[in-house]
């Protein structure tokens, strides 16, 4: 008499894979028709643009740290007051494609994803060397470095981070047509 043959067990990041999935998929249905009007390109790539300025300031206000702007702070607060929102609706928008799981994607979208992805790890790569070189370089050359500077690497660090983050779902948001009707 043969033995039923028994399936493996499923490991943990298969299971894993498969709840963001469906949560995934969840999400999509809840937010599916939620501001038709900005899934156009033209209006996504307004929202990308407005992430980018963000991010700009975002990056300024880490660099007027570095020279001891005590109001700075409150810049760095107004900017991600203006980054959440944006940022929310152009995940809504894009269908969150940057972040979505593979299961959820055709094999264009994946193909397109993957793609961001890769050019987002590399702007992430080549711009954290600005706040590596500037904290070398503050600790090299300034001898009784203060709180100024390490703040001013972690806002900088912390910049380009979320634009890196971020940077798959803008290049999506930016290149792909607009939906079919």
């Amino acid at each position: 008499m043969s033995q039923p043959t028994r399936q493996p067990d499923r490991n943990l990041i298969d299971r894993y894979q498969d709840f963001r999935t469906r949560r995934f998929l969840k999400h999509e249905r809840t937010y599916a028709n939620l501001f038709p009007r900005w899934r156009t390109q033209s209006r996504r790539r307004l929202l990308v643009v407005g992430l980018a300025i963000t991010f700009a300031c975002m990056f300024v206000v880490s660099v007027l740290s570095a020279v001891n702007m005590r109001w700075a702070p409150l810049a760095w607060l107004g900017a991600c007051i203006v980054f959440l929102p944006l940022w929310t609706m152009l995940q809504i928008v894009s269908g969150r494609q940057g972040d979505a799981p593979e299961a959820a994607l055709d094999e264009y979208e994946v193909q397109q994803r993957n793609s961001a992805r890769s050019i987002g790890l590399t702007i992430t790569q080549y711009l954290m060397l600005i706040p590596i070189g500037y904290l070398l370089i503050a600790s090299i050359y300034l001898q009784d470095t203060d709180a100024d500077v390490a703040y001013a690497g972690a806002l900088m660090s912390l910049a380009v981070l979320v634009f890196g983050g971020c940077a798959p779902a803008m290049i999506l948001g930016w290149s792909r047509p607009d939906p079919e009707q």
